[in-house]
């Protein structure tokens, strides 16, 4: 089986000193869609450099390596087609601000892994530090296709109720058809979002969107529409991916106000508001 489960929870933390400067989350930004209009004040917060602020999910490129999703590949353990794995779900506590630039340790470890029957579904916890105590906490829930049915913990399966009524807030935001290449340069390499090639033998029609990219996007129109741009209130973020967004679609995310919470949801414009994000939820002060 190429999935041992017992391998991959007993692995050894993984740690390692990433870097990063304005220059890197100004890249982050406009991979996102940020600066349009590029005179727009909030906008500027994203890509001027006298004015910059970091969205909170830059946590999921700092350093520019590759994502959770791709260093679980890596634990003991675990030997995949990456062909065969998908991005299922994300997390992330900010436990304070994240600096213009910083150089920080990052340590990673296998925290769950379940089994659903058809596939197994791998949790990546990465603890980041600097030397003034914990920056952030994110969870990366790693899909890999036909490597469950080894009679092991399924693990839980409820999911939240979705939000009542009508959302608050609708928000559309156009992917561009250069995006995911834009992307890539953060240092997700993945070829899911490049080579068509690749993209086919991974049962898609053609190279989707980043997960991540989408994560990104769908934070950054919640902190712009309900948390005016300020990307500090934002505490925790979590979101399962629910389907795929092709270069060139529009985002269409529906925000729901709660006292302390935003309850989101996000699907492609194009192919009838198909689920994109689901069971998505911003804890804000």
């Amino acid at each position: 089986m190429p999935v041992d489960a017992a391998t991959a929870l007993a692995a050894a933390p993984d740690s390692r000193r990433i870097a990063w400067g304005p220059r890197d989350v100004q890249l982050y930004h406009l991979a996102l869609g940020a600066g349009v209009p590029a005179t727009d004040p909030r906008e500027l917060r994203y890509t001027l450099e006298s004015r910059l602020h970091v969205l909170p999910a830059f946590a999921t490129v700092a350093g520019g390596g590759p994502p959770g999703v791709i260093r679980a590949l890596s634990v003991p353990g675990v030997d995949v087609d990456l062909a065969r794995v998908l991005h299922a779900g994300q997390s992330l506590t900010v436990h304070r601000p994240i600096p213009l630039h910083a150089t920080v340790t990052a340590t990673s470890r296998v925290t769950a892994v379940h089994d659903k029957g058809t596939a197994a579904l791998l949790a990546l916890r990465t603890e980041t530090a600097d030397d003034g105590g914990p920056l952030w906490t994110e969870e990366a829930h790693v899909h890999l296709r036909g490597e469950g049915g080894w009679g092991g913990d399924r693990g839980p399966s409820g999911r939240p109720a979705p939000p009542a009524g009508p959302p608050d807030e609708v928000v559309e935001r156009p992917v561009r058809e250069d995006q995911a290449l834009l992307y890539r340069l953060t240092g997700d390499r993945n070829p899911l979002h490049a080579d068509p090639d690749f993209a086919a033998r991974a049962g898609f029609a053609r190279p989707v969107l980043h997960g991540l990219c989408t994560y990104g996007m769908a934070l950054k129109a919640a902190v712009d529409t309900v948390l005016g741009a300020d990307v500090t209130r934002v505490r925790s973020y979590t979101t399962r991916f629910a389907g795929v967004v092709y270069p060139g679609e529009t985002l269409r995310v529906r925000l729901w106000r709660r006292e302390g919470r935003i309850r989101m949801a996000a699907t492609a414009v194009e192919r009838d508001d198909a689920p994109v994000l689901a069971d998505t939820v911003v804890e804000h002060g």
